[in-house]
């Protein structure tokens, strides 16, 4: 139905009800006309919302601290807020979510991530959702936080979505001693991804160039992030990097054991530098670092830079942990720079 049809609806209701058109809420509200109709499309139940209650709405979702500027987007992503009972619905659903979190903002912050939270059922969705990563180890004091920081989870099916991303990392052996609750908790958003379309590619990949399996359980427990990756658009554009940069298929198995980030870091801004300032300036060999992966993670100019220069006053040979794994105080009194 296009704009003009829903804008007689509305006036047509307007007179019928006696009641203020929700048109011209949206209008006061800084709504152009397209996004008018493409709310009204996305909620049929906009039609029987009048300008006060959607008012009364409006102003709760501010108060819990939903920036004004912020609220249009949230309306538009989710207009059922406007036509959910403050008392009955908006209010309790709310104050469920406050119990979850343990900063002032994180309701709010979540609400306006995805606001569509708000239409769930707490008994019919995030009760069995807590349930069930409780059952799979996660802390209860984690809980709240892995929701709130990927409110997107309450709109998953447990049986259908949840249920493949953990059969999956059960079959990288992490079934055991709450691993699993681990790497949820770790990066909650490695749930929005497909297994057959990302999760499982990126650990066949791994394995390709000699990640054993307890290498790739280091990187889903540490890093799970790197299992969300694109294979082809990231993670082999790195790896063909380090190959490049002559390292063979075991060494970059050692480096991504060791440093798993290494095959999601820029390689212009990070991998690139390093590498070049680790032999040309300096003048160490390149398979050091397979001794010592935590090379890529240490600043460069902060941190290494300094450090060589450093070095430089002194004719101690040293390793790049020795030299890297301690802090500036305990690094003085090692070569007697103090």
């Amino acid at each position: 139905m296009c704009f003009t049809c829903y804008q007689g609806v509305m006036e047509t209701s307007t007179t019928q009800n006696g009641s203020s058109s929700i048109m011209w809420f949206f209008r006061d509200k800084g709504f152009d006309d397209k996004s008018i109709s493409e709310m009204f499309k996305k909620c049929k139940r906009l039609e029987n919302v009048n300008r006060e209650s959607a008012s009364e709405n409006w102003a709760y979702l501010a108060s819990i601290g939903i920036q004004e500027r912020k609220l249009p987007s949230v309306v538009s992503k989710c207009p059922k807020i406007l036509t959910l009972a403050l008392h009955e619905k908006l209010v309790p659903t709310v104050e469920c979510l406050t119990t979850l979190g343990t900063k002032p903002r994180e309701v709010a912050s979540a609400i306006a991530k995805f606001p569509h939270i708000l239409s769930h059922s707490v008994e019919e969705k995030l009760c069995p959702l807590l349930a069930f990563f409780e059952a799979l180890g996660v802390p209860q004091k984690q809980l709240g936080k892995m929701i709130l920081l990927n409110p997107r989870l309450i709109s998953y099916s447990i049986e259908t979505k949840l249920k493949d991303i953990v059969d999956f990392l059960a079959d990288l052996g992490l079934a055991r001693d709450g691993m699993i609750g681990r790497v949820l908790v770790k990066n909650p958003f490695i749930m929005g991804y497909s297994v057959d379309k990302r999760l499982r590619p990126t650990a066949e990949f791994l394995k390709s160039f000699g990640l054993t399996e307890q290498g790739i359980q280091t990187v889903a427990i540490h890093f799970p992030e790197v299992l969300c990756r694109d294979v082809d658009k990231i993670l082999r554009p790195n790896f063909d990097f380090l190959k490049r940069s002559g390292f063979e298929d075991g060494q970059i198995a050692a480096l991504v054991t060791g440093y798993p980030p290494i095959l999601i870091k820029s390689i212009h801004n990070s991998l690139e530098p390093r590498i070049k300032f680790l032999v040309e300036v300096m003048g160490r060999r390149i398979d050091e670092v397979t001794d010592y992966p935590d090379f890529f993670r240490h600043g460069l100019k902060k941190k290494v830079e300094r450090r060589h220069k450093l070095l430089k006053q002194t004719t101690t040979d040293c390793s790049l942990s020795e030299m890297l794994d301690c802090n500036q105080k305990k690094f003085l009194l090692k070569f007697g720079l103090a």
